[in-house]
């Protein structure tokens, strides 16, 4: 199955390329020119706004047009839990103006806020250097969980998780929360899943609704199905990009780019109903699954970018204290801008 996803020009490639050169331990012929890499952000954001053509798993290759649908996997959920260290909250709070001290992440982080609702986001990362190595580490406030090892990461979209919908049915205290992850290594060791993880935040009682697992204190929390993507080293950041949509009485989809492949998973927004409770987002790259952290070398430095498409130019909110996955991150916070436009987006940096 295919669509026409977007008219992309082959003009806008070069016909060469400079010669390959090696910085950081990254070999940046593997790495796109300025050129190119404009190209590609273009065609990633057309594909994120014309989207699948119907649920399930989708892949395509730049320049091409057509989104190919390929097999999806159903995969076993592993928590991406909420923060559990309020402490790191407020010393990051107290900085916040001038930029964190703290590691980023379990609460630490900056995020998007609009004064409308968030119709899609989108994370990448303008700038990469000093990134020769990452390993996932337990951390012992989640039990020391998650998937540990040299390049294992998860990047993440994460929702707000302070709105109710029809999916709490009428459950006092229950809200949504929605995470689009790219995860390596998630349920098979050399493939990454592309996916979406669905909570309903202290929905209580007994059971969960069907479909949904239990995490034993309140929470109820399931997977989409899930599209197959390449690990891809820490090393390689700059060339990610990973997006979450949200449409009413439609479909929800992810949409991860590696370089030039882009792979999607679209799924019933029924399933929580964000469309109607999105207006704060987090985007960053942090540990794999089960509260884990994300080690990077020392000398680590990113630059992080999340842009919203909400019907509106207005310069968005930099909220600090905003950050609501749980995994975490070595690196830490500077500062945060906020840049209204076609686009609204927050930016900043975090090294070490």
């Amino acid at each position: 199955m295919a669509i026409i996803a977007s008219l992309v020009s082959a003009a806008w490639l070069p016909s060469a390329f400079a010669a390959p050169a090696v910085e950081n331990g990254v070999d940046q012929a593997q790495a796109p020119s300025m050129v190119q890499a404009q190209a590609i952000q273009s065609w990633h954001e057309d594909m994120v706004r014309m989207a699948a053509p119907s649920e399930g798993c989708f892949q395509a290759t730049f320049p091409s047009i057509l989104w190919k649908q390929v097999a999806c996997t159903q995969v076993q959920p592993f928590s991406h839990p909420l923060p559990r260290r309020p402490d790191a909250l407020t010393r990051f709070a107290e900085s916040a103006g001038t930029g964190g001290t703290q590691t980023t992440g379990n609460g630490a982080d900056y995020a998007i806020e609009v004064s409308g609702l968030i119709k899609s986001a989108t994370g990448t990362f303008p700038s990469v250097t000093g990134v020769t190595s990452e390993k996932g580490v337990g951390v012992a406030a989640f039990g020391g969980g998650g998937i540990l090892g040299p390049n294992e990461y998860t990047l993440q979209v994460n929702s707000n998780y302070n709105k109710t919908t029809s999916a709490c049915k009428s459950h006092s205290g229950c809200t949504v929360w929605q995470q689009f992850i790219y995860s390596p290594d998630y349920s098979t060791k050399g493939k990454a899943a592309v996916f979406i993880q669905y909570w309903l935040l202290g929905y209580g009682g007994s059971s969960c609704p069907s479909g949904f697992g239990s995490d034993g204190a309140g929470d109820c929390y399931k997977n989409s199905s899930a599209v197959t993507a390449p690990d891809v080293p820490a090393t390689q950041l700059a060339n990610l990009k990973i997006s979450g949509t949200a449409t009413t009485s439609g479909n929800d989809t992810v949409v991860f780019t590696n370089g030039t492949t882009a792979y999607t998973l679209s799924a019933k927004d029924s399933v929580l109903d964000l469309a109607s409770a999105w207006d704060q987002t987090e985007f960053n790259v942090v540990g794999n699954a089960g509260g884990s952290e994300a080690v990077f070398n020392s000398g680590s430095s990113i630059t992080v970018n999340l842009a919203v498409s909400d019907g509106s130019t207005a310069k968005p909110t930099c909220a600090a204290n905003a950050g609501s996955t749980g995994e975490s991150n070595n690196l830490n916070l500077g500062s945060c801008t906020a840049t209204g436009g076609s686009s609204p987006s927050i930016k900043f940096t975090e090294s070490n």
